[in-house]
């Protein structure tokens, strides 16, 4: 017993990934060398030895349980171990110290507020808000990103409550772009067309082409560039994050 326990004092001593999979009913953990559960799932490193603390697969590693040989049998339908681990450092799922916890939620809370930064503006002013801005106002609307899984997702979601909520006077920036398309199937697709473009700030007919100058709201860009490609014309980011202002509308 006192092999199998001493792992447990010098697992605390060194910076250790755990990588945790449920099979069955038990769970079971391999202890990895930090970073290098990442290299081995994007192929950079195929050693195990490279990649394992310890050539053990455990019930629990802080408290030095080794996983039964029957138990292993029982959930994986064999007891090779290096099968299983290559199969649980495959699929299982990394657990984080509290250190490293805490810097990925740091550095994705970063993200969310410079996310915010750049597709946000004041809309009497024009200007874009710094994330520290951003930030106080997400603070005072106890907004929470711990633990979110992406930070586009999660800035849209923070978007949507401060435009609504108004701690400071926000509006989502909208993306101008140039729309050039045969003036035929303008004319045949024109109601679809102006139902994605937010405003139209310019319009010119050059030859047997249109070309339009506009405003469209973020979400619609995917859907309008798909269509005025399947005609055969194309589309122009012009700016990624402008509020329209009085007198850009065509009228």
């Amino acid at each position: 017993m006192g092999k199998i326990n001493q792992p447990s004092s010098q697992i605390k001593l060194t910076n250790v990934s755990l990588v945790r999979m449920k099979k069955g009913k038990k769970r079971f953990e391999i202890a990895c060398y930090q970073n290098k559960v990442q290299d081995y799932r994007s192929k950079v490193e195929k050693d195990l030895d490279e990649v394992l603390q310890i050539p053990q697969v455990f019930l629990n590693v802080s408290k030095g349980q080794v996983a039964p040989t029957e138990d292993l049998k029982k959930a994986f339908g064999t007891t090779d171990i290096d099968t299983i681990v290559m199969e649980i450092l495959r699929k299982g799922e990394i657990q984080l110290s509290e250190k490293e916890r805490s810097q990925q939620n740091e550095k994705l809370h970063n993200e969310i507020l410079t996310i915010i930064s750049t597709k946000c503006v004041n809309p009497k002013t024009k200007k874009r808000y710094p994330p520290s801005m951003i930030n106080k106002a997400l603070k005072e609307l106890k907004f929470n990103s711990t633990n979110a899984k992406n930070a586009k997702t999660k800035a849209l979601e923070a978007i949507r409550l401060l435009v609504e909520k108004q701690i400071i006077p926000i509006a989502r920036a909208q993306m101008r772009i140039r729309i050039s398309i045969k003036n035929k199937d303008y004319t045949k697709e024109r109601e679809k067309i102006e139902k994605l473009i937010s405003s139209k700030q310019n319009e010119d007919k050059i030859e047997a082409e249109t070309e339009i100058a506009c405003l469209i709201e973020p979400e619609s860009y995917k859907e309008l560039n798909e269509l005025i490609k399947s005609l055969k014309g194309s589309v122009e980011v012009l700016d990624m994050a402008v509020v329209e202002q009085q007198g850009d509308k065509l009228l």
